[in-house]
C-alpha cells in the first residue's frame, strides 16, 4: 500500500472538506477530477501551504533524491516509522510536507488457496467524506508555479490493524481535516510532524470497504464503475 486510489471530485470540495481559511495562492478548476482509478507515476493534485497560501499542483506520484537517480524505481511510498529519520525522504520531510485529497484507495487480497488469484477492495471513510492523505514531495515553492525535473511525491503509509489486517497489513496516514492543515504549516517542527502521522491519524473504525470488480486492475480502466460494491466476489 498504497499502490492505487481515488480522486473524483472537484477541487472544491476537498478544499471545504479541508475547511482552509487562509488565503488561496491558486487556481481553482471548477471541474471534478474524475480519476477513480489513479496509477504511480500519474500527475495527481497535491495541495502545500507558502507564505502566500494554500497552493495546489499536479506532480508525478514517484519521488527519489537526486542522487537516487537511475539506482532504483522512485518510490511512491514512505513508511511513517522511517520518513523522518531515513536519508531518503532527509530534506523532504522538512521542506516538502503536502497532501493528496483522495476519496478512497484500493487493495487486493490473495486467494489462501490459489495466491494468483486476487480479490479487490475499495477502502473509503465510513462518513462518505473525502480524506486526507499526508505525502512528502519536491516542489520548489518561492514564487514558482511551473514544475521541475524531479518534482514527485509520495503517500505516508503505517502500520493496519484491527479487521483491516484482513486487507492489507499496510494503509495510508489519513489525517483530520484540522491536523492535515496542520501537517502543511511552513512553521510546524518537525517533531511535531513526527507525531501528527505516528500517533494522530485517523484509526482504523473510520473507514469501510467492499468488493470491487476486477476492471481496476488495469490502469487504462477509469470511470465510477470501479469503485461501485459487488455483491458477490468471485472464487
Amino acid at each position: 500500500m498504497c499502490g492505487r486510489f481515488s480522486q473524483y471530485r472537484t477541487a472544491i470540495e476537498y478544499l471545504e472538506a479541508l475547511r482552509y481559511d487562509k488565503p488561496i495562492d491558486s487556481a481553482i478548476d471548477p471541474e471534478p477530477i474524475g480519476r477513480y482509478n489513479v496509477p504511480p507515476r500519474s500527475r495527481v493534485l497535491v495541495f502545500f501551504e507558502t507564505a502566500s497560501g494554500l497552493r495546489m499542483a499536479k506532480l508525478p506520484w514517484g519521488y527519489q533524491p537526486w542522487w537516487a537517480k537511475g539506482k532504483r524505481p522512485p518510490a511512491i511510498n514512505a513508511r511513517v516509522e522511517t520518513a523522518s529519520t531515513s536519508k531518503f525522504f532527509r530534506d523532504v520531510w522538512r521542506t516538502g510536507r503536502m497532501l493528496v485529497g483522495a476519496d478512497g484507495w484500493f487493495e487486493w487480497v490473495k486467494d489462501p488457496v490459489d495466491p494468483k488469484k486476487k480479490q479487490a477492495y475499495y477502502i473509503r471513510l465510513s462518513s462518505g467524506e473525502p480524506m486526507w492523505f499526508a505525502a512528502l514531495g519536491q516542489f520548489r515553492r518561492e514564487d514558482r508555479m511551473e514544475e521541475q525535473e524531479g518534482d514527485g511525491f509520495v503517500i505516508i503509509t503505517a502500520d493496519s490493524d484491527q479487521r483491516m489486517l484482513d486487507i492489507h497489513d499496510r494503509r495510508p496516514v489519513v489525517l483530520p481535516p484540522d491536523l492535515a492543515r496542520e501537517w502543511i504549516e511552513p512553521g510546524i517542527s518537525p517533531e511535531r510532524a513526527e507525531e501528527l502521522v505516528s500517533n494522530l491519524a485517523l484509526p482504523v473504525q473510520a473507514f469501510e470497504w467492499h468488493a470491487v470488480g476486477r476492471a481496476v486492475g488495469n490502469v487504462r480502466n477509469e470511470g465510477a464503475h470501479l469503485i461501485e460494491q459487488i455483491d458477490d466476489p468471485p472464487p
